[in-house]
């Protein structure tokens, strides 16, 4: 960290998102340099370098401040400013996670929302993941549209670009961009057959709200 001491909770967070990006490289969810992830850390945030990928070690992530200040040793990703937007918009989200992974790309670049054709769908916090308009990577405008888009939602499509996942960990996070991803993938299987028959609002709803117990224990458990 060019001198900059670094204590074991940021060393750890630092560990745990190295190994991220080489399981979304190992997963083929990213390639090369594409894609990027970030996690909220005091009063701003670590991030990917620009132009850097799953072979980068974890002192090689750059923390970026809210008010702009940077640690480390290179530049943050191109993609920053929407990573940024998304944690303002959402304090109950930490973790980001951006990919270029094969089948919700395509569908994005077909110009289409995930919609409720599976209960799963659910797991982006609602009965769709939404398409973000195409604006250019790095933008504001993107960054403004991203942060409309995630409001309501721990995923969107991105047009013409790739996805992004969210969550309050970087495991949950990570979580949502595997999920999407495949479901991605048995949606566009799907419509070589035809369009899917789609679950209706009050299902997805019911799916939801079992959603928000699922995995808890019970009282005093």
């Amino acid at each position: 960290m060019s001198g900059v001491p670094v204590d074991a909770d940021e060393a750890a967070l630092r560990d745990a998102m190295a190994a991220a990006l080489r399981r979304l490289e190992a997963l083929g969810m990213n390639r090369g340099s594409t894609g990027n992830l970030s996690h909220r850390l005091g009063a701003g945030m670590l991030i990917t370098p620009t132009g850097m990928g799953a072979d980068l070690a974890a002192d090689d992530l750059v923390w970026l401040g809210n008010d702009d200040r940077l640690r480390g040793r290179w530049q943050p990703s191109s993609e920053w400013a929407f990573h940024r937007a998304i944690l303002a918009s959402r304090p109950d989200l930490h973790a980001v996670v951006h990919a270029h992974s094969v089948h919700a790309t395509a569908l994005a670049c077909l110009r289409r929302r995930l919609p409720p054709f599976h209960y799963m769908v659910a797991v982006a916090g609602g009965d769709d993941v939404p398409l973000v308009a195409y604006h250019t990577f790095g933008t504001e405008p993107l960054s403004q549209a991203v942060a409309a888009a995630m409001h309501h939602r721990d995923a969107c499509l991105l047009a013409n670009h790739g996805l992004i996942a969210a969550g309050a960990t970087l495991e949950r996070a990570m979580k949502v961009a595997v999920e999407i991803e495949s479901l991605c993938e048995s949606y566009l299987k799907a419509l070589a057959v035809g369009e899917p028959e789609w679950l209706d609002a009050a299902q997805m709803a019911a799916v939801i709200e079992k959603f928000r117990h699922y995995g808890r224990t019970a009282p005093g458990g």
